[in-house]
């Protein structure tokens, strides 16, 4: 098959515009959250590997959150354990959570480690019980009954909110050349296991670890005005009059909601951004124009 030699002077321009980020982020921990159909997809996902790779090679400390719910979806239902959701939450009964757990720290983790080491790096799989790291509290949710009006509580079982990260030992990553890949399992106080949203997590870990960035990968550009134009830089307060006139809603709202947290905690600034982009990691923080939306704090 034929192929088109690369221009060098394209190259060396490329290369010049990376340089003085390469150089800004040395050092730095950038939380990528890697989800949607960019996990599905053998040839983006093989980029994405090179691309945390060549993140930490540069002298970056790149931490990779995943999630999983089609995966899951799919092994449920291949066992016939019905399942449903609760504003966006899985309720995880006991049975449940054990699918989750292997399926999310199991396989998947798994298989995304294999594709990080086979692009030259060298990936270690945890979940939030590898040294207690993550401790998680459950979950609640209320609903008013528009009859009555009176709120009753959900039980959503095992499904967990992280309240404790343990930024010391991820720092010991920073140190080395390990490239660590977090699955969305947390543990309770009393051993318990929880079934975690992977954003949520992903969210967490940037504040705990007060990264550089917050890089989400979805499956849609950014966040996108009322003509469906790409928003591509927002304060925080900018966010919240966005979701209050109706511009951010459904799906987007948990999305941008994890943002605000992390730079409340002190991330420097998230990125919800489409990870189906072939090298998109590397256009955000590599590049001038950098790809989707960027969240900072107020001034």
């Amino acid at each position: 098959m034929e192929t088109t030699a690369a221009d060098p002077h394209m190259t060396a321009r490329m290369l010049s515009e990376a340089l003085p980020y390469m150089k800004r982020y040395a050092g730095q921990t950038i939380v990528v959250k890697y989800g949607g159909h960019a996990m599905g997809d053998e040839k983006v996902a093989a980029d994405f590997a090179r691309d945390v790779v060549l993140l930490k090679q540069v002298g970056v400390n790149p931490i990779v959150v995943h999630g999983g719910g089609p995966q899951i979806a799919k092994m449920l239902e291949r066992l016939k354990v019905k399942s449903e959701f609760i504003d966006g939450l899985r309720v995880t009964d006991a049975a449940t959570v054990e699918i989750v757990e292997m399926v999310l720290s199991g396989a998947i983790n798994k298989e995304i480690v294999a594709t990080i080491n086979r692009a030259g790096g060298k990936a270690v799989g945890l979940s939030g019980k590898d040294a207690n790291f993550m401790v998680a509290r459950k979950v609640t949710r209320t609903k008013k009954d528009p009859d009555s009006n009176i709120e009753r509580v959900l039980d959503l079982g095992f499904v967990g909110d992280p309240y404790k990260i343990d930024a010391d030992f991820l720092h010991n990553f920073a140190k080395s050349d390990i490239i660590p890949v977090v699955a969305p399992i947390g543990v309770g106080e009393n051993g318990e296991t929880f079934n975690i949203n992977a954003d949520t997590v992903a969210g967490a870990i940037a504040g705990a670890m007060k990264a550089e960035r917050l890089l989400l990968l979805t499956d849609v550009k950014g966040v996108l005005d009322k003509e469906k134009n790409l928003l591509t830089g927002l304060s925080a307060a900018k966010v919240r009059a966005l979701i209050a006139d109706g511009t951010i809603s459904g799906g987007m709202i948990p999305k941008v909601e994890t943002c605000l947290l992390a730079v409340d905690r002190g991330v420097k600034g998230a990125i919800i951004m489409d990870g189906r982009v072939r090298h998109s990691i590397l256009l955000e923080v590599f590049t001038d124009k950098g790809v989707g939306t960027m969240i900072v704090g107020d001034a």
